[in-house]
């Protein structure tokens, strides 16, 4: 895959100094070298210690990443919101994990994107996942196509500029839930199990805003914007405030309702194209589950 840049400033700066400056890490750069890349100034071959001067224009050639050879190949279908050469985002269903794992190596997101690559014909197919999501709950996952686009990505993720909002439903003290919210209890894990978070003033900073939608007298849809990223925060902190996740046995959701999994849906992704700059959002409808719920609120 190739990048190409032009060097605008007036001063003169060492080649890997620039590179550096627009996301290539020592690694990629170690990669280029050594696995058949090349770095370019005026189409001419140069190292990284190359003076770069105003007007220069810069190419990189990063070598193909081939395949991940133990990642097992799933061909069920994938729902495909958008793609492009670096980005991938597919609408997961419920009941399918993100990624493999040492009992369950097949089966998840990242088996059935493998397959799509393969069928594809793709040059890279390595599976690199940006956003997870648990295995029962249902919507947006980002997959980035290469190595550099998802050291892009990362950085987004650490800075908090790549925004991942939720709708949920949930039950209990519904009629307690304020128009607008927030919770912030710390969240640790529950030594009695290995799945298990709990609240805990010795956890970690979590916070957890929410919006009320609508709700009846059974139960509510909340949409919700994560600002920590814990594991099972939103169930953790809606079980917190006694309105755990519908279908979330685990923290005990209400299992009545005609829903068997958490009701919880990851509705919209919005982040910064990492090479085009520009903004995107993405938007999926809640799956039918969810929505059959949601219809029969009254409010």
């Amino acid at each position: 895959m190739e990048f190409t840049y032009r060097y605008e400033r007036q001063e003169p700066q060492q080649l890997k100094y620039f590179l550096k400056e627009q996301g290539i890490s020592k690694g990629l750069l170690a990669k280029i070298k050594f696995q058949g890349g090349k770095i370019f100034v005026n189409e001419q071959r140069q190292n990284v210690l190359y003076s770069l001067e105003q007007n220069d224009t810069v190419t990189i050639v990063i070598p193909d990443e081939g395949e991940h050879e133990t990642v097992l190949l799933d061909e069920t279908p994938i729902e495909i919101v958008f793609e492009d050469p670096h980005l991938l985002i597919i609408n997961k269903p419920a009941g399918i994990a993100s990624i493999p794992a040492q009992y369950h190596p097949n089966g998840t997101m990242a088996n059935r994107v493998k397959a799509y690559y393969k069928q594809q014909g793709y040059q890279d197919q390595v599976i690199h996942v940006v956003t997870r999501l648990d295995r029962d709950t249902s919507g947006l996952m980002l997959f980035a196509k290469h190595g550099f686009a998802h050291a892009k990505l990362d950085v987004q993720l650490r800075q908090k500029q790549l925004i991942k909002k939720y709708q949920a439903i949930v039950a209990g003290k519904i009629q307690e839930l304020a128009s607008h919210g927030e919770i912030t209890y710390p969240i640790a894990r529950d030594l009695s199990s290995l799945l298990k978070r709990k609240t805990s003033m010795e956890g970690k900073s979590a916070r957890t805003e929410y919006w009320l939608t609508k709700r009846d007298q059974q139960a509510a849809l909340v949409s919700i914007l994560l600002h920590t990223g814990r594991t099972h925060q939103i169930r953790v902190h809606f079980a917190a405030i006694n309105c755990p996740l519908v279908g979330d046995e685990l923290y005990g959701g209400a299992m009545d309702l005609g829903i068997a999994r958490q009701a919880l849906h990851c509705c919209e992704l919005d982040f910064t194209h990492p090479f085009s700059g520009e903004s995107l959002h993405f938007e999926a409808a809640l799956p039918s589950d969810m929505e059959t719920i949601k219809q029969a609120m009254s409010e």
